[in-house]
């Protein structure tokens, strides 16, 4: 038996505790640009903000996103596992390859932010806050009922 699969079930928990942690991060991030935003348009303070947004990227998102990422690839290079995926691994996997995406754009976000570049306003962020729950709805179909 090979040493992946011997593992698999602690790659799989491994995966899963970062993905809640990562998606803890997902689902606040854009709220806290909402809130930073909302302060900058009432010229109130906000810096606390730039302090709490830095922090949820830098301590929790980025490492868990890698983690991630890490335990998936283990899981997924086991002997056997992609000559038998089904249709529902990859809109799965192009759903997570999307919240990357968006992690990133979330990052570089916070980077504009800190820079002082606010080119959009609050509403912006607040409708953007739905994508993490959307993919988060595809993702557990895919993986739970497997649809195709």
């Amino acid at each position: 038996m090979s040493i992946l699969s011997e593992y698999y079930r602690w790659f799989l928990a491994f995966h899963l505790i970062s993905v809640m942690f990562w998606m803890a991060g997902m689902y606040y991030l854009p709220r806290l640009f909402v809130y930073h935003m909302e302060a900058f348009e009432a010229n109130q303070p906000f810096h606390v903000f730039e302090t709490m947004e830095v922090k949820l990227l830098r301590i929790i998102m980025n490492p868990a996103m890698i983690a991630a990422w890490f335990f998936a690839i283990l899981m997924i290079i086991r002997p056997g596992f992609l000559e038998s995926a089904e249709w529902w691994f990859w809109i799965k996997l192009v759903s997570v390859i999307i919240l990357t995406g968006f992690h990133m754009f979330l990052a570089k976000t916070r980077r504009n932010l800190a820079d002082g570049e606010f080119a959009r306003p609050s509403a912006f962020y607040r409708k953007i806050n739905e994508i993490p729950p959307i993919l988060t709805v595809i993702i557990v179909i895919m993986v739970i009922i497997k649809p195709f």
